[in-house]
């Protein structure tokens, strides 16, 4: 029914086709990338953009293959853009958004969270354009390329000691700069 975004979003490469009739014997093929948290709601989610864009439905039509999409540097940290179109409450808006994260399907997931804390925009009403690595030098967004400085620190001002009561009377102030 309507779009949950739980968990962490896979990528998904769905096929499917109309079904063959007399008349077409060979029905063209519809290859989707879709972000969702299970092969089920991947398959749904399918349906649901194919019947905006092609007069066909889930009854009219079948699955010809539902594929995980791995990363190939699962490990290495990248830029995502996100171009994408959400209803709000008061219309529909176009949008690019940028996240740093190690695959795509976490920088989806990265986006639906952040989506819904910002702009208070549910699951259901998301709709993934586009998911691109983008460039250092290509990067729009001040959140993404502030991580690009080779010489970034993360200074820790003030620490103060966990044990409190270790000891619980001294001589000296406790020094929580370091």
């Amino acid at each position: 029914a309507i779009m949950k975004a739980r968990g962490e979003l896979k990528e998904y490469k769905v096929i499917g086709r109309g079904l063959p009739s007399f008349k077409v014997r060979s029905p063209a093929l519809y290859s989707m990338r879709i972000f969702a948290p299970d092969r089920a709601v991947a398959k749904s989610r399918f349906w649901y953009f194919l019947s905006q864009l092609r007069k066909l439905k889930k009854a009219t039509g079948e699955i010809v293959s539902v594929q995980r999409v791995l990363e190939k540097k699962p490990l290495k940290i990248k830029n995502f853009g996100v171009w994408l179109r959400y209803n709000s409450r008061s219309g529909t808006h176009n949008m690019y958004r940028e996240y740093r994260d190690l695959t795509s399907g976490k920088a989806v997931t990265q986006c639906y969270r952040d989506m819904g804390a910002r702009h208070r925009a549910r699951a259901h009403s998301i709709h993934i354009i586009r998911v691109e690595e983008v460039a250092a030098n290509k990067c729009r967004r001040p959140s993404t390329i502030q991580f690009h400085n080779s010489k970034i620190k993360f200074p820790l001002p003030h620490r103060v000691n966990k044990k409190l009561h270790a000891p619980r009377f001294t001589a000296s102030r406790p020094n929580t700069t370091f």
